[in-house]
């Protein structure tokens, strides 16, 4: 797993994740996402288009930070979504909630 975090023109936080998002490589990336959580950022997205595969672990750290940044009145989205990360998001219901598909997004309830 590989990642990058940049800032598109509009001011959003893009955190790239590629690769795959395992328990292996979690721990790697928790630091970066906590940085993201204590800057107190408005809007994130994470862009999953590189992305090839997630597990539990994986979710975890990416419905964490979508929570842990709601709660401080951000606004998390994930986009590119495909193949078996898709299905796993569709499989747990997540790509109603953390994919925007009208302009807008939902929440996840703490």
């Amino acid at each position: 797993m590989t990642y990058e975090i940049s800032t598109t023109a509009d001011g959003t936080t893009r955190l790239s994740i590629k690769g795959e998002l395992d328990v292996l490589s979690v721990p790697d990336l928790r630091p970066e996402m906590d940085g993201l959580i204590s800057r107190r950022l408005p809007r994130i997205e994470v862009d999953l288009s590189q992305l090839r595969m997630i597990d539990s672990s994986g979710v975890g750290a990416v419905v964490s930070l979508y929570k842990r940044s709601r709660a401080q009145g951000g606004h998390v989205r994930v986009t590119g979504l495909h193949d078996q990360p898709l299905a796993i998001f569709r499989l747990l219901r997540l790509d109603r909630v953390m994919m925007e598909t009208d302009g807008r997004s939902g929440s996840l309830g703490t």
